[in-house]
């Protein structure tokens, strides 16, 4: 009987331990993944896909893990300039007196801060992430040199950040449609551009540093256009005792009153939620941006066992923080057991949170998030060479308790090579660091602390 000719694919990766993160959780090893123009064809043992397909282009792993890119649900990548600063001196940016403000950077270094943030991510195997700060464009701008799959937002607020820094809720409904008009403006601008890689999204600060006014205005655009809302929800007593002393409410309750609490608002943070607002949190199927890293910092851990069976959605974020996402996974497993979850979440859940849920959270639930057939061909190797990959067993257990960023190796978007053995595909990643620690001397040279950097990067 004679054989069927191979088909055409533009890209073949062979020689791989695929960790599917399918329906049915399917590991495959010796398997290989048959690539066309941006999504993936055909997945599955090596022999086989190899005699399906003719493939342009082969990769051969060498045993790499390969799995689903990971997806990053809450950052702020311009804020780089403040990390390893800030974390000793008080609650964020905004609120700390003598920390620079990137607001007074020019478009073109908060331009190279938002590369930098972005190549971190990216380089540490975040094949998306949602992504927002002031001046949207320019965020968007950044996602579309890297390469990577965004949601852009602009910071919306109405509460002035210098009485802020003074410890005080001022509202400025000028400055609330002011910033309000710049993120609709992102959006007008980049909302599917790179063949609709970018997004853009509304994104309201806080409850506390949006007035319920301005928080019905940004409901009123939401329900227009459609679309994902990010915010900060229950992150800080002061939060708490602001809109109780505001509203006579809860911040949950704020969003609620809004018209925004709903499956479409991704809220970063939620730590201070009592029964209720967990309840509220859960029938609303509102998703959670879980970031564990930036709760330890400050002290503080949130109920995420809670929320996710009150019916909410758990993902995993960095929050500029850390870009390292295998790192955030093994803290979220610290939290909720000292918290008391024995032996949860274990390590296929913490790469759902991660993988699966960022998905949905980004509205990408059958687009990304598996390796299998018709998804979008965004993947990650993991060097197989590398310590903390060995011994490998049962593929999950090895990635969430001991991988690191330093262990991904490539990383495909859309079908494309964007990070080549450790390196940067079609940018200068050693020019972005560079450019990025620049601006940030300047800034804090600015504000009065002076850098010790000496050398080239500060030439």
């Amino acid at each position: 009987m004679t054989q069927p000719m191979p088909q055409p694919c533009r890209l073949m990766i062979r020689n791989a331990v695929i960790l599917t993160m399918d329906e049915d959780d399917a590991v495959i090893g010796g398997g290989a993944v048959a690539i066309g123009k941006d999504r993936i064809l055909a997945v599955g043992p090596q022999e086989e896909i190899a005699a399906t397909y003719d493939a342009a282009e082969v990769i051969d792993a060498g045993g790499a893990l390969l799995l689903p890119g990971l997806v990053n649900t809450h950052n702020h990548s311009p804020l780089m300039a403040v990390r390893g600063m800030i974390e000793d001196l008080g609650f964020a940016p905004a609120y700390t007196p003598g920390i620079p403000q990137t607001a007074s950077v020019s478009d073109e270094e908060m331009l190279a801060l938002a590369r930098l943030g972005q190549y971190e991510m990216l380089r540490a195997g975040a094949t998306s992430v949602v992504d927002f700060y002031r001046r949207p464009a320019v965020l968007a701008l950044a996602a579309e040199e890297i390469g990577l799959r965004a949601i852009i937002g602009g910071r919306i607020m109405d509460a002035d950040p210098q009485a802020l820094a003074e410890g005080r809720w001022a509202y400025d409904r000028a400055l609330g449609e002011k910033l309000l008009a710049e993120n609709l403006e992102a959006i007008a601008r980049f909302d599917a551009a790179a063949g609709g890689r970018i997004r853009c999204g509304l994104a309201p600060h806080a409850a506390d540093t949006c007035s319920l006014d301005l928080l019905r205005l940004v409901a009123a655009e939401a329900a227009r256009r459609g679309g994902p809302v990010h915010t900060h929800l229950a992150q800080s007593r002061k939060e708490i005792d602001c809109v109780r002393a505001r509203d006579g409410l809860r911040p949950v309750e704020v969003f609620a009153e809004a018209g925004l609490l709903d499956s479409r608002l991704i809220a970063a943070h939620c730590i201070y939620m009592d029964e209720d607002s967990i309840r509220l949190a859960g029938q609303a199927g509102m998703v959670v941006a879980h970031s564990p890293i930036g709760n330890v910092t400050s002290g503080m851990v949130a109920p995420i066992l809670a929320l996710e069976e009150a019916g909410a959605t758990i993902t995993l974020a960095g929050d500029t923080k850390t870009a390292d996402l295998f790192e955030s996974m093994r803290m979220a497993s610290a939290l909720a057991r000292i918290q008391g979850a024995q032996f949860q979440p274990d390590a296929r859940r913490l790469l759902r949170w991660t993988i699966t849920n960022g998905a949905k959270a980004m509205g990408l639930a059958g687009e990304i998030g598996a390796v299998a057939p018709g998804r979008k061909a965004d993947l990650i190797l993991l060097d197989p060479r590398q310590p903390c990959l060995a011994p490998v067993i049962d593929g999950h257990g090895i990635v969430v308790r001991s991988a690191s960023a330093l262990a991904v190796d490539t990383l495909l978007i859309d079908g494309e090579i964007r990070l080549r053995h450790g390196r940067p595909v079609g940018f200068d990643g050693d020019a972005i660091v560079a450019e990025g620690q620049k601006v940030a001397e300047r800034m804090w040279a600015a504000s009065g602390r002076k850098p010790v950097t000496r050398g080239a990067l500060a030439a």
